[in-house]
C-alpha cells in the first residue's frame, strides 16, 4: 500500500505542474524526494539510495551530449541555409495534397538511416516542417506525421539505440526482432499512410502556397554548397557511423558555410548556437527560426533527474509490490495488454523512453518466458508509447526541434495504431480454443 501511495503522490505532483502550465522539472525533483522518503520509511539508508540514484544519473548523462549536438545541428542547418536551400528546391516538386504523407515517409527513411528519432527530427523533421508550413499546412498535422516517422525508424533500425537496448535486456538477436517488427508494423504503417493522405485532402487550404524560394533568397545565399551539411549527414548515416559522430561531422561542415557563404560573423554564430537562429526578416523568421542549446536545457534536466529514479527503485524495491497487480492484469487482458498498460504508466512516470523500456522490462519480465516475444512486446509498447506522453522528452525533443505544438501528439497515428493492432491480435489469439 505504501508503494501505491508514494506513486500516487508523485503523480499528483506531475498533474499539478501540468494543470498549472508549469514545467514538470519541479515535479520530477519532488519525485526524487518522495521516493527517497519512502525508502527511508521502509528501512533503507539515505546514502545507499542517493549513491544508486547518482549512479544511474551518471550513466544517463551521456545522452546530454546528444541533446547538445541536436541544439547545435538544428541551429546550423538553419543559419547555413541548408534547410532554406532544400525547401526552396523541393516546393516546386511537392504538392500540398501529398505533403503530410511525404512528411511521414521522409522521416521514416531518415530515422531508418540514423536510428535516432532525435537526430531525424533535427534534420529531416525541420526540413519537412518548414516545407509544409510554407504550403500553409497545419503545424499540428505536420508535427504528428514527423513524430510518427521518426519513431518508425527509431523502433526498427539496426542502429537504433532503443532496439539495441531491447536486444540487451532480452538477450535476443536484433535482426530476428527486426523481422518481427516489420511484420507487426505492416498494417499500422499502411493505415497511417491512408490516414495522412486523407487528412491532407480534407485539410488542404484553398490559399496558395508561399513562394518559399523567393522568401528565402531574400535572407540567404542559396548557393549549392549550403546543402553539404545534409549530404555529409546522409553519407555518414548510410555508412553506419555513430549518430553522434555523424551529427558532429555535419556541424563542422555547416560552420564555415555560415561564415563564408551566409556572411555571418563568429560572434553571431556563437550567439545562434546558444540561443537559436533568428532571422532579421520577420516573414522568413516565421518559417525558419529556432534551434540552439537553450532549447534543449529543459529536456536535459528531465533526463538527468528522472534517470535517478531507476537506481532508487532498485535500492528500495518500490516496484516489487506492483508485479502481482501486473500479473493479474495479464490474465485478464493478455500479456501484451498488460505490457502496454505498464509501458504507458512507466512512460508517464519516467518521462523518457530509455527508462520506460527498462522499467517495463523489469516489471513484465516474468509474464513471458519466450525472449523473442518479450522483445517484440517491448518494441510494440514502451518504444512507441513513450512519445505519446505530452510531458516526456520522447515527444518534447522532436516537437521542440521542429517547432511543432504539443497537440501534434494527437496526430501521431502510427504510434496509436501499432499498439491497437497488436492488442486486437493478442485478444484474438487468446480467444482461440
Amino acid at each position: 500500500m505504501a508503494a501505491f501511495i508514494t506513486i500516487a503522490l508523485f503523480c499528483a505532483a506531475l498533474i499539478g505542474c501540468i494543470a498549472s502550465g508549469m514545467s514538470i522539472v519541479p515535479a520530477l525533483a519532488a519525485g526524487v524526494i518522495i521516493f527517497l522518503i519512502h525508502g527511508r520509511v521502509t528501512g533503507h539508508h539515505w546514502g545507499a539510495m542517493i549513491r544508486k540514484g547518482f549512479a544511474t544519473m551518471r550513466a544517463a548523462s551521456i545522452v546530454v551530449v546528444t541533446f547538445v549536438l541536436i541544439g547545435l545541428l538544428t541551429t546550423l542547418w538553419r543559419a547555413a541555409g541548408t534547410v532554406p536551400f532544400i525547401v526552396s528546391n523541393t516546393t516546386a516538386l511537392i504538392r500540398p495534397h501529398v505533403a503530410i504523407l511525404l512528411t511521414f515517409l521522409l522521416n521514416c527513411l531518415m530515422s531508418l538511416l540514423t536510428g535516432s528519432s532525435f537526430a531525424s527530427a533535427a534534420t529531416m523533421g525541420v526540413i519537412t516542417m518548414t516545407l509544409g508550413t510554407s504550403m500553409q499546412i497545419s503545424p499540428a498535422l505536420l508535427g504528428g506525421a514527423i513524430l510518427s516517422g521518426v519513431y518508425f525508424g527509431d523502433r526498427c533500425s539496426p542502429v537504433s539505440t532503443s532496439a539495441q537496448l531491447v536486444k540487451t535486456l532480452t538477450h535476443t538477436n536484433i535482426f530476428d526482432t527486426i523481422r518481427l517488427m516489420l511484420r507487426t508494423a505492416a498494417l499500422p504503417f499502411a493505415a497511417t499512410c491512408v490516414i495522412y493522405e486523407g487528412l491532407a485532402l480534407y485539410s488542404h487550404s484553398s490559399a496558395g502556397s508561399i513562394d518559399a524560394s523567393g522568401l528565402f533568397s531574400r535572407a540567404f545565399d542559396l548557393h549549392w554548397t549550403t546543402v553539404l551539411p545534409a549530404v555529409v549527414l546522409v553519407v555518414c548515416a548510410i555508412a553506419r557511423i555513430d549518430v553522434r559522430i555523424t551529427m558532429g561531422a555535419s556541424i563542422l561542415t555547416a560552420l564555415p558555410i555560415c561564415v563564408l557563404v551566409q556572411h555571418m560573423d563568429w560572434a553571431s554564430v556563437g550567439h545562434a548556437l546558444v540561443f537559436g537562429f533568428h532571422c532579421a526578416d520577420a516573414q522568413v523568421a516565421r518559417l525558419i527560426d529556432g534551434g540552439g542549446i537553450v532549447s534543449m536545457v529543459k529536456v536535459m534536466l528531465i533526463v538527468c533527474i528522472s534517470s535517478s529514479y531507476s537506481g532508487i527503485f532498485q535500492e528500495t524495491g518500490l516496484l516489487d509490490g506492483i508485479h502481482r497487480l501486473i500479473a493479474s492484469l495479464a490474465g485478464k487482458i493478455s500479456v501484451y495488454g498488460a505490457t502496454c498498460v505498464t509501458s504507458l504508466v512507466t512512460g508517464a512516470v519516467a518521462c523518457n523512453q530509455t527508462l520506460s523500456i527498462m522499467l517495463t522490462d523489469q516489471l513484465c519480465r516474468d509474464l513471458e518466458s519466450d525472449r523473442q516475444r518479450r522483445a517484440i512486446d517491448l518494441e510494440d509498447t514502451a518504444v512507441v508509447t513513450a512519445p505519446l506522453v505530452p510531458w516526456a522528452i520522447a515527444s518534447g525533443v522532436p516537437l521542440s526541434s521542429v517547432g511543432a505544438p504539443t497537440s501534434s501528439i494527437l496526430f501521431a497515428c502510427f504510434l496509436y495504431l501499432l499498439p491497437v493492432c497488436r492488442f486486437i491480435d493478442a485478444a484474438r489469439r487468446d480467444r482461440r480454443p
